[in-house]
């Protein structure tokens, strides 16, 4: 843990005595990667009136849906949709009241999507209001449940959907988003501070341990989040990575073998809040849409699920585009007609890169980013580029290059980890530290990476692997 506590003394006026006093401790992440793309939002949120919505299984890792509605069906909000075959007291319920318009399948009749037509009369199902202080873990679980905000929690190692069974060691909130063009968190909290702590005083008792919430130290709008009550402070600095979770955990309470970790981000603790405050499931949430081939970036009122058709209409460029539901490093990639995901809170367009480029390489490229020094560019550190999705260059061996460790701040070493997933040596995964990961730790290595391997994918099939001897 690189928890860095310093101290000085500091003089009484001319009285010749000294204190100590205690400087706040910032733990500084030094290996990583800071990517400034063109597109950031501007700090205005605007109502956004769609009627299309859908819920996506696809969202949640490891969920078989057993779907409780049909086409035809009237919902009210936090009426269930569907519910997990192995787990069926995890229900997923409307964001919106409506009808069902369509059960979208895939492949095997995968059911992809649940669309819902909005009726604009914004109905909810009561689940009662109350107060989570006085509530016991039980009640609480249950409540959370009944209404569907439960698949916010999430827990590592795999990263699914928490085990309301389990007994987390304790619960992470990073309040700050390091990706590129992430949503300020602390302007999109600004309104909502008293259902942001109802949602802490409802974690704070999901658990025997620290509910961790984790600030940007280099961000002066942080000081949103210093006020509230039973959690411990911690600050991080340093590039990306430093706003992912996994890596917050590895520095403040990292997982060995059959320990688990639950976490959440500011808008999962926000939706929390709202149900004991107004006994509803309220899935407003503000998207930041951001991107270079986006006219006016800017924040967005919704509701979870919301169709993208009108975040894009007559906002943005007439190149071919790529649509992101997430940032351009971990983000799905959807359809212009397509639905933002469960947990984004950010839209993204990119221009697509399906082009060749001639000696790419040889060209001076004042214009490109490098994470190496390829190119000039890399003598300003500030520079924003409007990149696209070329990967430049082709598939080919995963070779050494001692890149990997340099934008990956976790003590683990990330090319043997990867090497030990490819041949599903499990001892191995396990001893390289495969329960503290996820696919998003290692975006940036994928980002870097001469072979162009689809490091993420790689990531995840070995998590799923885990999970599945493990279970």
């Amino acid at each position: 843990m690189f928890n860095i506590a310093q101290t000085k003394c500091v003089p009484l006026q001319n009285i010749n005595i000294f204190i100590k006093v205690d400087m706040s401790n910032i733990i500084r992440i030094k290996k990583g990667l800071n990517i400034n793309l063109i597109g950031e939002a501007e700090k205005i949120i605007k109502e956004l009136s769609t009627d299309q919505y859908a819920l996506k299984p696809t969202d949640f890792i490891g969920v078989f849906p057993k779907l409780l509605v049909k086409e035809g069906d009237v919902v009210k909000a936090g009426s269930p949709l569907f519910t997990d075959k192995t787990r069926e007291n995890i229900l997923f319920t409307s964001p919106v009241s409506g009808v069902i318009q369509e059960i979208k399948r895939g492949a095997k009749r995968v059911v992809l999507e649940v669309k819902i037509v909005s009726d604009g009369k914004n109905g909810h199902v009561l689940f009662g209001t109350a107060d989570p202080k006085k509530l016991e873990k039980a009640a609480i679980t249950e409540k959370m449940l009944a209404s569907g905000v439960w698949p916010l929690v999430r827990q590592r190692p795999y990263s699914v959907i928490a085990n309301p069974d389990d007994e987390p060691k304790a619960i992470f909130v990073s309040a700050f988003d390091s990706a590129p063009l992430a949503p300020d968190n602390s302007f999109v909290v600004q309104g909502e501070t008293e259902a942001f702590q109802k949602g802490l005083d409802a974690l704070s008792r999901l658990t025997k341990g620290t509910v961790h919430l984790n600030l940007d130290a280099n961000h002066s709008n942080s000081k949103v989040f210093e006020n509230f009550k039973g959690v411990q402070i911690n600050r991080f600095a340093g590039p990306h990575p430093a706003g992912n979770v996994g890596v917050q955990i590895n520095k403040i309470d990292p997982i060995n073998k059959a320990e688990v970790v639950w976490y959440l981000y500011p808008q999962d603790v926000v939706l929390i809040g709202r149900l004991f405050l107004t006994g509803t499931f309220d899935a407003t949430r503000v998207i930041a849409l951001t991107g270079p081939e986006v006219l006016k970036p800017v924040y967005y009122k919704t509701k979870i699920g919301a169709a993208i058709h009108n975040f894009i209409h007559g906002n943005v460029s007439n190149s071919e585009k790529r649509f992101i539901s997430g940032n351009v490093l971990t983000g799905n990639k959807i359809g212009s007609d397509g639905y933002v995901g469960f947990y984004s809170s950010q839209l993204t367009v990119v221009k697509e890169g399906n082009y060749h480029e001639f000696l790419g390489w040889a060209l001076p490229g004042f214009n490109k980013f490098s994470f190496s020094r390829s190119f000039p560019t890399f003598l300003f550190k500030n520079k924003k580029y409007d990149l696209d999705t070329n990967i430049h260059g082709g598939h080919r061996a995963l070779v050494m290059t001692g890149q990997f460790e340099k934008v990956f701040p976790f003590n683990i070493y990330p090319m043997q980890l990867l090497k030990a997933i490819m041949v599903e040596d499990i001892d191995m995964m396990e001893k390289l530290g495969i329960y503290e990961v996820d696919e998003e730790d290692f975006a940036l290595c994928e980002v870097i990476d001469t072979s162009k391997t689809d490091i993420q994918e790689v990531v995840r099939k070995g998590l799923d692997l885990m999970r599945k001897e493990m279970s």
